[in-house]
């Protein structure tokens, strides 16, 4: 897997969706993108911050095992 240093390099800022869970007014708020074979995940906070990358499975996986 490329190692990407900013989120922003990964996918086009408007590609990023924010979480429904997420804090509206700014508090803990979490991004995710879609991408062949991988999600990236980050803090909405710091768009030009790093993005987790981790396998579509293993997101499933972790949204499975919180719901």
């Amino acid at each position: 897997m490329t190692s990407y240093s900013v989120s922003t390099e990964l996918a086009p800022e408007g590609s990023w969706m924010k979480s429904s869970y997420s804090d509206q007014q700014g508090g803990n708020c979490v991004e995710t993108v879609n991408l062949p074979g991988v999600v990236g995940v980050r803090d909405s906070k710091q768009t030009d911050g790093p993005a987790l990358i981790v396998t579509q499975t293993s997101w499933a996986n972790f949204l499975g095992s919180i719901r």
